[in-house]
């Protein structure tokens, strides 16, 4: 059987026999490329909204938590440098330990969460220099 799945505005064509399962990108070509670079600016877009709420304590931009979930290992301290793609966070969600990563070189200059801290979408994880 086959079904097309849409995750975060992608389709996905799925693929299902007797064992075994298939996924293929059915989007146009173009799509994946161009979705990437437009995602960080909108998830650097909600960060500057949410300071308002609660300010990280450091001079730099805020990390985002990208989804609700719970801190399970802070893995940076300020003052840290950061090569892009360094672990900087576990975060769980739906019971799945997801990667929190520098987005870019940086500079850690505060720690906004500590280990076993329940976040919610848009909250500052930490500040980056």
């Amino acid at each position: 059987m086959k079904y097309v799945v849409t995750v975060n505005g992608k389709e996905f064509e799925v693929e299902v026999e007797k064992g075994q399962a298939k996924a293929a990108y059915t989007g146009p070509a173009a799509a994946p490329v161009a979705a990437a670079p437009a995602a960080a600016p909108t998830a650097a877009a909600a960060p500057a909204a949410a300071p308002a709420a609660a300010a990280p304590a450091g001079a730099g931009e805020a990390l985002p938590s990208p989804m609700p979930g719970t801190i399970l290992d802070v893995r940076c301290s300020a003052g840290q440098a950061a090569k892009s793609g360094d672990v900087l966070f576990i975060l769980e969600a739906m019971k799945m330990e997801n990667e929190i990563c520098a987005p870019r070189d940086c500079t850690v200059t505060s720690v906004c969460v500590t280990k076993g801290t329940a976040v919610e979408t848009g909250t500052a994880l930490a500040t980056l220099a």
